[in-house]
């Protein structure tokens, strides 16, 4: 007893302290392939094999009650604490690769997501890639407007060179 309720416990603490959270059934997976998928997540999650009973009960002390009907089956949660797109990524490209592995949905950003809205989150753009666009964007936006400060400048120095050059042909 006491032994689930630390389970129930740590389970709290992981749906709290996660960002994102990502419910799979692997039914028929192989020890093998589920640590392949643990490795490629592990930098971005934690990815933990959970008992149904436990993990509804430790996921409504946290608040989340979006599960109670999908933990059902062998059921495996990936606690995000990284990037939730990387994971949704990772997770989804794993399962193309093994069918054996279902996404059954998610909680992200305080609201329940089904399967469907897993892939979608899956199609966005990691946060780097994003960050680096708006990088690009900012800086051709900063070149824009240096050019727009110097266009006049730069028309000036040509006039008054066009000037000088003709004073002196003239003279």
């Amino acid at each position: 007893m006491a032994n689930k309720e630390a389970t129930v416990a740590e389970l709290s603490e992981l749906f709290e302290s996660s960002t994102a959270v990502l419910l799979t059934e692997y039914r028929g997976l192989t020890v093998a392939q589920l640590t392949k998928l643990r490795r490629s997540i592990s930098e971005h999650a934690t990815y933990a094999v959970v008992k149904n009973t436990l993990t509804k009960i430790a996921a409504n002390k946290a608040g989340i009650t979006s599960f109670d009907d999908e933990l059902v089956g062998p059921s495996a949660i990936a606690f995000v604490h990284g990037d939730p797109v990387t994971v949704a990524k990772a997770l989804r490209d794993f399962a193309k690769a093994n069918p054996l592995l279902s996404v059954k949905g998610g909680y992200f950003d305080g609201n329940p997501l089904t399967a469907e809205e897993v892939n979608k989150l899956a199609d966005l753009e990691s946060r780097e890639v994003l960050l680096a666009k708006f990088a690009g964007a900012a800086k051709a936006s900063l070149f824009g407007v240096a050019y727009l400060f110097n266009a006049p400048l730069s028309k000036a120095v040509r006039t008054v060179e066009a000037l000088r050059e003709k004073q002196e042909s003239g003279n």
